[in-house]
């Protein structure tokens, strides 16, 4: 740990995590920088806006390194008061960490004006959000025991996963995260997704605090859901892990599905059987539309779930069937059920050498 003065520290990303639930962070860069993706947890007070900080960039690109500085001073000096104000709410109790992109000029300059005006501890995280991110990137590398939750669509893996946790067993929802189910229909109801960047770090954030020599849960995913991505190294590990694989017939599968997606807006549910009509075929496509239309929502799922149970079982055929360990289930009883994976799980040490073929 270096020291600039008597108030204002510099420290590493693992320091800084070390000292996380106690003490708040400020992210000084541009609001465009923060929305691409951030540190969870940390408070946007930019140093300058966007535009300020192209400007900025143009002059040292152009001109030169003091004459940049010389309009970055220019620009932030009105600000002054307000960056205190700010920084008060975050941080009321005087305490706080500070970062930039690299942990440069805008963050220490930033902790200075902090450290000069009443703060009594501040801390300038060295690298910034880049040593976050290789922090992160690094720790995806990591050789955890996981377990994969697998099963054709509309098994209730999300709401099992839920109430393993409830359980007291590791979990990371990986389509909670990415705010998508994972399908054509994955977006409906849920709203925006976070950036790649964004739930990279997400994950992470929980990532971090998990006990990598006990088992992990986590639901069998592509290395896409919706418009972000899985992570490669994370990826692989999940690909080299056991898969216990819930076989439930179609029709119960069916019938949670309209559970789910019955209240959705039609015209939503219309656009996602159109985005997959070329895998459906024109006559599937043509029966789901009707039934939609005619609010048999029941036909519907049982239509779409020809293609996604293909779909499934083809991805599924590609991997180490030394590794999948199938479970027959009868309901969508997620709590029952859950009960009964656990079960399972037990036994996949006595039976590990058995092949599996689904």
């Amino acid at each position: 740990m270096n020291t600039f003065t008597a108030m204002l520290r510099e420290i590493t990303f693992s320091e800084y995590l070390a000292l996380s639930e106690e003490v708040p962070l400020i992210d000084v860069r541009s609001p465009g920088e923060y929305q691409k993706g951030h540190i969870p947890g940390a408070t946007n007070i930019p140093l300058f806006t966007n535009d300020e900080r192209a400007q900025v960039g143009t002059v040292y690109k152009q001109k030169s390194k003091e004459q940049a500085i010389e309009l970055g001073y220019k620009l932030v000096t009105p600000k002054f008061e307000w960056f205190i104000s700010e920084s008060q709410k975050v941080a009321p109790s005087g305490t706080v960490a500070v970062h930039c992109w690299r942990g440069g000029m805008r963050s220490k300059s930033f902790a200075q004006h902090l450290s000069e005006y009443g703060f009594n501890e501040v801390y300038v995280i060295s690298g910034g959000y880049k040593a976050f991110r290789n922090h992160a990137h690094q720790s995806f590398q990591t050789n955890a025991e996981m377990c994969i939750l697998g099963g054709y669509t509309g098994s209730a893996k999300t709401y099992i996963l839920r109430e393993l946790k409830e359980m007291g067993q590791q979990v990371i929802d990986l389509e909670g995260l990415a705010n998508h189910k994972g399908s054509a229909f994955g977006g409906i109801g849920n709203g925006g997704q976070p950036t790649i960047e964004q739930f990279e770090n997400n994950l992470f954030w929980e990532w971090k605090d998990l006990n990598y020599g006990k088992t992990i849960w986590i639901e069998d995913e592509s290395h896409r859901i919706g418009l972000v991505n899985i992570p490669m190294n994370f990826f692989e590990n999940m690909r080299s892990q056991p898969v216990i694989f819930l076989d439930i017939k179609r029709e119960e599968r069916a019938r949670h599905l309209v559970n789910d997606y019955a209240r959705a807006d039609k015209a939503a549910l219309a656009d996602s059987i159109n985005r997959i009509a070329k895998r459906l075929g024109g006559l599937d496509t043509k029966l789901a539309l009707a039934h939609l239309e005619a609010n048999e929502f029941f036909e519907v799922a049982m239509i779409t779930l020809k293609y996604y149970d293909k779909y499934y079982l083809r991805g599924l055929q590609n991997r180490d069937h030394d590794h999948i360990y199938p479970l027959e289930l009868t309901t969508i009883n997620f709590k029952q059920n859950a009960k009964q994976i656990l079960k399972h799980y037990a036994t996949i040490g006595k039976t590990k050498h058995k092949t599996y073929a689904v």
